[in-house]
């Protein structure tokens, strides 16, 4: 942690705090449209058997959607807790033991080093979790090395702002997360606003031609 990052209040690595986070989180009625966005949009690439990355996964909410909706998901838990991935075992049950789990932190160097390539990587509530909001863009140019070059980029994340949280230093605003994704290589195609959340789905810009960005370029959400 440098000077400039904000301290983080909980240890997700302790269970305590897991179980803690795990327990509030499972109330928040809005958690199933962001879940029902992300396999949505994973149908779009009509692939069979698509390979999927979520980093900080956490005790696995969104991981049991997936699974549930696109059982044929070749799925790939990210998460730097050993406390949540037990969490998620014991929430996926069975399913589990089709679910590759990797214990590392995105905050650290080469943490994306012999993952392999993905179809899709995703995250949800995981991006401010970098404890700065000046190291995102560096994240999505990260998942660059992951992506297929047909891949897609989805990410759900708190703002800041009206609507949104406090801290401008943890939390990007609106227009700095769309930024964010477009600075690091990303053409956005679409997002939505919720309880205080963003969504957002990008793709490499390097899979749509240079003519095709310029005229779709969309305002920020």
């Amino acid at each position: 942690m440098t000077d400039h990052d904000v301290p983080s209040p909980v240890d997700f690595r302790q269970m305590e705090d897991a179980i803690a986070w795990e327990s509030e989180a499972m109330d928040r009625p809005f958690r199933r449209e962001f879940f029902d966005a992300f396999t949505h949009e994973l149908r779009k690439l009509r692939k069979p058997a698509p390979r999927v990355l979520e980093l900080g996964s956490g005790p696995g909410f969104l991981a049991l959607h997936l699974l549930r909706q696109l059982p044929q998901c070749e799925l790939t838990l990210l998460d730097y807790s050993p406390a949540m991935h037990e969490l998620a075992k014991r929430r996926l049950g069975e399913l589990a033991t089709g679910v590759r789990f990797e214990e590392r932190d995105f905050k650290t160097d080469n943490w994306w080093s012999g993952l392999g390539s993905f179809d899709a990587v995703i995250s949800i509530q995981a991006v401010h979790e970098l404890r700065h909001k000046r190291y995102a863009s560096t994240l999505h140019e990260q998942v660059h090395a992951l992506l297929h070059t047909d891949g897609l980029y989805m990410m759900c994340d708190h703002f800041y702002g009206e609507g949104g949280m406090e801290n401008d230093q943890l939390y990007m605003s609106l227009t700095e997360q769309q930024e964010s994704l477009e600075n690091a290589g990303y053409f956005v195609t679409g997002g939505f606003i919720k309880a205080g959340r963003a969504f957002y789905s990008a793709v490499p810009v390097n899979t749509k031609k240079e003519a095709d960005w310029k005229e779709t370029k969309k305002e920020p959400l």
